[in-house]
């Protein structure tokens, strides 16, 4: 049996009990902290050998070395390489046991059992940040439902483990009834340490507020700067450099897969989406996944920008939407690591990847695969959105994304969000499918449904318009309105003046209206066409900044704002000659 997880101190979903029971800073496998672990616990021994690393664990699990395995606050099926693998390891399994906030990640597929956990802000504990501050947190809401926190969880199971192995010594090791006892435990674990943390209590972090560690005993405040005495958590009490040799990546580039992918991440989602894949105004800055390529590399593809593409590795394809970045170096790639397979056909970026490993950290090569690209053709076009219940339908629109070679669903919109799906093929899907998709998104009615069909052309479209403003669109065959449309429904436009534009054949939207397109600064919806009109206007970047507010909140926006600035013009944002570009 093995357990997987990551317990994340930088404000994830453990916010106290286990998250502090992770290793100290000291080398692995040192006999004597394991015996002082063993004392402490009063166990006779720990185990002297490592457990597996991840891509260990599911190779493991696939070959039948390992039978259960029990994935908490993490989701394998999407974050581990070579999704084909994992996914097999996931279904070898005897029993899966997936320990979520959410259940509809890639990993829950595969759960035998499913536990409901309690999410960051329905927890009582401590969490550590990046600069070593540990903060008292509290539930800021009630969990949900039967959602427990991890501790509690882990705690009940080891009790009830121990009754059904006949230990008479489960209670005391696992007597835990408050996140508090846990973290007295932990503190226990590292006096004499180099992270010692005996000085704090929960009574200390709620009257003085978070703390540095190491805080020992006796210590006034904790060390905002480790080893400033030159004295190392070492045996011989010096700093130990490990002088790593270069390694070329371990996928090379060949005649058949020319190309290096690279996988990275975006500024407005998280991880594979669990959490900001709920919220539709995330999207509009990136609204589906993209591979980003070298415009010479389109070129020589004849790939124009916004065609489908597919792009293989040793392992698998995915079809997607190609978009020219100036960035890149020609053979390079970009391919956002976040969508997995709620959101796309394929899995997503990680299906490319492969699990070698670094020989030091252990960790897989998840950011560079070697690829090919080439045009796709699928020439019938569907796409769909309707507001009303978004998540709902957002849910049931999933399982029709492995019916299409080409699907991606989403979020849209920022009062009114909708639920959107788009889709290509080679030849037009049958009506039963397509039924089956205006069913999930309430355009299946007549009485408030304007429709379109041309057979022998093979489209069809459907709008529907509600209390007089368009709430819906299905167009298949033919979609040249799509990206105005779907800001009608956003903004569920009043429907009086464009009746007779909504089924037409044209990709600019009516007379009088604009298109937002693309959002850059999400904190105060700002699209880039707006701001281009400013700064093309004569306005700064200070100015714009001043009036709109864009780029003054979380400022993720500001690269972005201030490219734009600069190529329209704004001194305060040109750089000097030879003067590089900041990462």
């Amino acid at each position: 049996f093995s357990l997987t997880g990551q317990p994340n101190a930088m404000g994830g979903r453990e916010a106290g009990g286990m998250a502090t029971l992770l290793p100290g800073h000291r080398e692995p496998g040192n006999a004597a902290h394991r015996a002082e672990i063993a004392r402490l616990w009063g166990v006779g021994a720990l185990p002297e050998a490592p457990g597996k690393t991840a891509v260990e664990l599911f190779d493991a699990l696939r070959e039948g070395r390992i039978k259960a395995v029990w994935s908490a606050c993490t989701n394998p099926a999407h974050s581990m390489p070579d999704h084909v693998r994992v996914a097999e390891a996931l279904a070898a399994a005897e029993f899966v046991v997936v320990q979520d906030t959410y259940r509809d990640t890639e990993t829950a597929r595969y759960a035998d059992l499913l536990l409901p956990a309690a999410g960051w802000a329905e927890k009582d504990g401590t969490v550590t940040n990046s600069e070593r501050r540990i903060s008292r947190v509290r539930a800021a809401v009630p969990a949900p439902g039967e959602a427990r926190a991890d501790w509690r969880i882990a705690t009940d199971f080891a009790r009830a483990l121990g009754r059904a192995l006949g230990r008479d010594d489960a209670g005391r090791l696992f007597g835990f009834d408050r996140p508090e006892q846990i973290f007295d435990e932990h503190r226990a674990t590292t006096v004499g340490r180099d992270l010692d943390i005996g000085g704090l209590s929960y009574a200390l972090l709620e009257s003085e507020g978070p703390q540095q560690w190491p805080f020992p005993a006796g210590a006034r405040s904790g060390a905002a700067r480790l080893y400033a005495d030159g004295h190392f958590a070492t045996a011989s009490g010096r700093a130990r450099f490990v002088a790593a040799t270069h390694r070329p990546t371990a996928e090379r580039t060949d005649a058949r897969y020319p190309l290096h992918l690279i996988t990275g991440r975006l500024r407005d989602q998280w991880h594979g989406m669990s959490r900001t894949g709920t919220v539709g105004r995330l999207y509009g800055h990136a609204p589906e996944p993209v591979l980003e390529m070298n415009a010479q590399d389109m070129a020589v593809r004849r790939i124009a920008d916004g065609d489908l593409v597919c792009v293989r590795s040793r392992r698998v394809q995915l079809v997607l939407r190609a978009r020219a970045r100036d960035s890149l170096r020609a053979a390079q790639l970009f391919l956002p690591m976040h969508w997995g397979a709620q959101f796309m056909n394929g899995g997503g970026s990680n299906a490319l990847t492969l699990s070698s490993v670094d020989p030091l950290s252990r960790q897989p090569e998840l950011k560079h695969a070697a690829v090919q690209v080439e045009r796709a053709s699928y020439p019938w076009r569907l796409e769909a959105f309707a507001g009303g219940d978004a998540l709902k339908r957002l849910e049931a629109l999933r399982p029709l994304l492995a019916r299409f070679p080409y699907a991606v669903c989403m979020l849209a919109g920022r009062d009114h969000e909708l639920a959107v799906f788009r889709a290509a093929a080679e030849a037009p899907a049958d009506d039963a499918l397509v039924g089956a998709l205006d069913a999930v998104l309430g355009l299946d009615g007549e009485a408030d449904v304007m429709t379109y069909r041309d057979a022998r052309r093979g489209v069809c479209k459907r709008v529907r318009i509600r209390d007089g403003r368009v709430t819906g669109a299905r167009l298949t065959g033919e979609t040249a309105a799509r990206d105005w449309l779907l800001e009608l429904v956003e903004r569920q436009a009043a429907a009086d003046t464009l009746r007779t534009w909504v089924l037409a054949p044209v990709s600019a939207p009516p007379a009088g209206a604009t298109a937002r397109g693309r959002i850059v600064c999400n904190c105060f919806d700002m699209a880039e066409t707006e701001l281009a009109e400013r700064f093309a206007a004569g306005l700064t970047l200070a100015e714009v900044q001043q009036r709109h507010g864009c780029g003054t909140s979380c400022g993720s926006c500001l690269p972005e704002l201030r490219r734009l600035a600069a190529q329209h013009g704004d001194p305060s944002q040109s750089r000097p000659a030879g003067a590089g570009v900041a990462a």
